[in-house]
């Protein structure tokens, strides 16, 4: 079977890869293919995005494809940045742009006031009429600075209690399995299995 990563974000395809890498599918990415679209997010939610993108690139391949939409939600901040996470600081900026953004919004506020978590849907759009989602949280509270040179993202902000380290801090391997995403590629792993198993039973 083939699945087409319904990104540009080469971030986001080395994370996905890794979790699909021993499945009997054959991953695409938009380097597989010529004048690749990049649908605008303009959903409300995260899975409104994701579900976007899977169909966008499902009808343009014609294979079944996978998006996700990823936010990271601060309790102080009303949910914010959410699912406008990755243009928080503007159009086109960089990820460190929007890190330094939010320890402005945060700065002075003690730990107990810096709750967050990493949300993230994942759409698989088998054709035109069918999709699934499935979600994935990990929760943890943003730290007073910029550490780590591992992962993306706000990775070097987010701090995760349960391994006392921020995920920027840790390995694919580690971060695969207790990030949003991680999570949500497991419950995705169920859905791709189950639709090979459907497919040749």
């Amino acid at each position: 079977m083939q699945l087409v990563l319904a990104t540009n974000n080469p971030d986001k395809i080395r994370e996905i890869k890794h979790l699909l890498d021993d499945l009997p599918v054959t991953v695409l990415t938009f380097e597989d293919f010529l004048e690749f679209p990049e649908p605008e997010e303009t959903g409300a939610t995260l899975e409104e995005n994701a579900i976007l993108k899977a169909r966008t690139i499902s009808e343009f391949c014609d294979l079944p494809a996978l998006a996700d939409d990823s936010g990271l939600e601060v309790d102080v901040l009303g949910g914010a940045p959410g699912v406008m996470s990755s243009r928080y600081a503007g159009e086109n900026v960089t990820y460190r742009d929007n890190n330094e953004k939010l320890l402005r919004e945060l700065k002075g506020l003690p730990q107990e006031k810096r709750t967050a978590r990493f949300r993230c849907v994942i759409a698989i759009a088998w054709d035109k009429d069918k999709v699934e989602t499935v979600e994935g949280v990990a929760e943890g509270f943003i730290a007073e600075d910029i550490i780590g040179d591992k992962g993306f993202g706000y990775d070097p902000l987010f701090f995760y209690p349960p391994k006392r380290k921020r995920f920027s801090e840790m390995t694919l391997e580690e971060k695969s399995l207790v990030s949003h995403r991680g999570l949500a590629l497991q419950e995705a792993r169920t859905l791709i299995i189950e639709h090979l198993n459907r497919r040749f039973s």
